[in-house]
């Protein structure tokens, strides 16, 4: 039990009483009384509030989250008591998250509830727990509070901000819709995946003609392909020591998780199956799943994982996604290169490539671009431009010997690579290299 604000002002004002007596003897035995009342009021409202109130609370929140974005939790507090109570309430969230809404002072009938609703904005992916509310319940007279621990642990899940990731995906692929005049690598119909049997169109291939069905129609008939389906789209992700660099906000681990799902999205629109293998401070496999089951089950099973201060191991990766990995894939590597990782690197996708179809996406920091464009005034300005540039060039080396070897490789900043693997994966699958 602590005393209440009224309490603290009551006692402020009657040593200022004090004061004044001292000062004016007339005004002691008022000062003498005064105290006296107090004393007793003080007491028989700490007896009267002996009693823990009646009191239930509710916490209604979402189970999953998206990170960097406000949502609301409801507290509902229940007076089940015979007196009204004056509370204030303050909820046990994560610190680290931003917060509006509390501390909150309320009233509450007899035989009546509150229902208080505050904002929170988490900061990072992963689960999150709200521990018990704090709850502070005022005294019949005022002059004491009694705190309280009310309600049960609540556990949330923070995922990746979906709904920007899906607008990522469809402006993507509204880019590469064909428009007027547009040309695509493949014509309609002339996928190699067998469709159906129609009849020939004018702007039909004479490949496309089936002459035994239009032997026996007597009409042309063309046979009509698609698209090939449910092929399967598998990410190697690294979740070593390079991926915790940042350039602003986010690390490069996450602009990673964010074109793991952006890419996983277009490519279940497409009928493909997508998994991932991550390698480094946590291996974990996502064995490859179709439809919007497979892409809830690969969000599920990345928004809590994190980078860690581990080095990477590109041929161990290799080796554990070829055991796994059994029917010809399009596999995405996902992590930083330096020019000391060119022998692992080659020798992981020289022999990925024997049995699959590898993209390496290797994350360059921004701030190196901006060290060496940035205008040279002194000479530690010299100094660092002259080491940005070299790095860049050997980096550039390396990455130039791995193309020649691995063939698909992308070099690009963390905030760019959800469109560029985009237009990567439509490229392979419009011109059958899959």
């Amino acid at each position: 039990m602590i005393p209440s604000r009224r309490l603290l002002y009551a006692v402020a004002a009657w040593t200022v009483l004090g004061f004044a007596a001292s000062l004016w003897p007339g005004l002691a035995q008022l000062w003498q009384g005064s105290g006296l009342a107090l004393l007793l009021a003080g007491g028989a409202d700490a007896w009267l509030s002996r009693t823990p109130p009646s009191l239930r609370i509710e916490r209604r929140l979402a189970g999953v989250w998206p990170v960097e974005i406000w949502s609301g939790v409801t507290l509902t507090l229940h007076n089940d008591g015979a007196r009204a109570l004056a509370i204030e309430l303050m909820d046990d969230y994560p610190t680290a998250w931003d917060m509006e809404g509390l501390p909150h002072a309320t009233w509450i009938a007899a035989g009546m509830f509150a229902a208080v609703t505050y904002r929170l904005r988490p900061d990072r992916r992963g689960i999150a727990g709200f521990g018990a509310a704090h709850v502070k319940v005022g005294s019949p007279l005022g002059l004491w509070q009694r705190q309280h621990r009310l309600g049960h642990e609540s556990i949330v899940k923070v995922f990746p901000d979906f709904s920007k990731l899906l607008g990522h995906a469809l402006s993507a692929t509204d880019r590469r819709a064909p428009t007027a005049g547009a040309i695509r690598k493949r014509r309609r119909g002339e996928g190699t995946d067998f469709r159906q049997l129609r009849e020939y169109r004018q702007g039909d291939s004479l490949r496309a003609i089936d002459w035994k069905a239009s032997a026996r129609l007597q009409k042309p008939i063309s046979r009509e392909y698609q698209e090939e389906r449910d092929q399967q789209v598998v990410f190697v992700l690294d979740t070593g020591r390079r991926m915790l660099a940042r350039d602003g906000a986010a690390a490069h681990f996450d602009h990673a998780l964010n074109a793991v799902l952006t890419l996983g999205f277009v490519a279940q629109r497409q009928g493909d199956s997508v998994g991932l293998m991550s390698f480094g401070v946590e291996e974990r496999w996502l064995s490859p799943a179709k439809g919007r089951t497979g892409l809830d089950r690969l969000m599920a099973g990345i928004y809590d994982l994190q980078a860690g201060e581990v080095a990477p191991d590109y041929l161990q990766a290799a080796g554990a996604l070829l055991k796994r990995l059994g029917k010809r894939a399009f596999v995405v590597i996902i992590t930083n290169l330096r020019d000391e990782d060119d022998h692992a690197m080659r020798a992981a996708c020289e022999l990925l490539s024997s049995r699959h179809l590898v993209l390496c996406a290797s994350l360059r920091e921004r701030s190196l671009d901006a060290a060496v464009e940035a205008p040279v005034r002194q000479f530690d300005d010299a100094l660092r431009h002259c080491a940005a540039a070299l790095y860049l060039e050997q980096r550039s080396e390396a990455i130039r010997r791995l193309g020649m070897r691995a063939g698909q490789l992308i070099d690009i900043t963390p905030e760019k690579l959800g469109m560029a693997l985009v237009d990567r994966y439509l490229d392979i699958k419009d011109s059958g290299m899959l």
